[in-house]
């Protein structure tokens, strides 16, 4: 088995958006530097991911110097949003979570609403150290994440999905298999690890940047979502029922805390340290 190292990063700029793999990334207290920064919500203010509106899958964000965003979309022109100036917030809902966001302008708004044929609201997150803590239980007073579900970054392993679709080979919907990476839209994807290895990972270290291990990652109907396509399947949530059911979760994935910045790059050497 080669020594483990980091295989691939990944960047959403927009959550529940298709984004970038590039090279290396800036590790920052919440995150990768722009990643989840940005984020539909409805007229609600409630956040919009692929679990409503699976066509989000088939839609592009590219982070611009500056932070600012370049989005594609089947059947749309391409939209150039800048980051809001205004500085005048609006509450929005991540999960049970309240945060303050700054809204982008209308041409957004119509943009996005076009697509997905329902009224929406582009916004911002302008101050990522301060607006979302980290929820009870986990990482240390001060830590806060970005619009990602629950914490920072989210790592799997080529090894665990290799074992994964092993089983869905095995099962009643195996045609649907094998299935590729991004149905778990990992931030860093790790080889060189044993299959599950992950469980009983505390601290792990990618290049110089340390993390700790926080819980599990619980998946949804995200991941029956093709990300070509935008069809739904049943896999890989039967075989994780099956195999992988943590109480009233099921889990593929470890997500994880920085505790430190830095910058990673593919190729990284991979440390467990407890």
């Amino acid at each position: 088995m080669p020594k483990p190292a980091l295989q691939s990063i990944h960047l959403y700029p927009v959550k529940a958006l298709a984004g970038p793999g590039p090279g290396e990334a800036v590790v920052e207290p919440w995150g990768l530097a722009g990643d989840r920064r940005w984020m539909l919500v409805d007229a609600a203010g409630r956040m919009i991911t692929q679990r409503q509106q699976r066509t989000l899958a088939l839609a592009h964000a590219e982070a611009l110097p500056g932070g600012g965003l370049r989005c594609t979309a089947p059947g749309r022109e391409p939209l150039t949003v800048e980051v809001p100036v205004s500085g005048e917030t609006v509450p929005v809902e991540v999960w049970k979570d309240e945060v303050e966001a700054v809204p982008a302008g209308p041409a957004a708004a119509a943009w996005f609403g076009g697509y997905l044929g329902a009224e929406c609201r582009l916004v911002y997150l302008d101050a990522p150290e301060k607006r979302r803590p980290l929820g009870p239980g986990w990482g240390a007073p001060g830590d806060t994440v970005s619009f990602a579900d629950g914490f920072p970054l989210l790592l799997t392993t080529t090894s665990s999905l290799d074992a994964l679709n092993s089983l869905v080979a095995q099962g009643d919907h195996a045609d649907e298999g094998p299935l590729p990476m991004n149905r778990f839209r990992p931030n860093v994807v790790v080889d060189g690890t044993a299959p599950w290895a992950e469980d009983d990972w505390r601290r792990v270290r990618i290049g110089t940047v340390v993390f700790e291990a926080a819980e599990p990652s619980a998946r949804c109907v995200v991941t029956t979502t093709d990300q070509r396509t935008a069809e739904r399947g049943k896999e890989p949530l039967r075989t994780l029922a099956r195999h992988r059911r943590f109480g009233d979760r099921l889990v593929f994935g470890r997500n994880l805390i920085p505790r430190g910045v830095g910058t990673i790059r593919v190729g990284d050497p991979f440390e467990i340290l407890g």
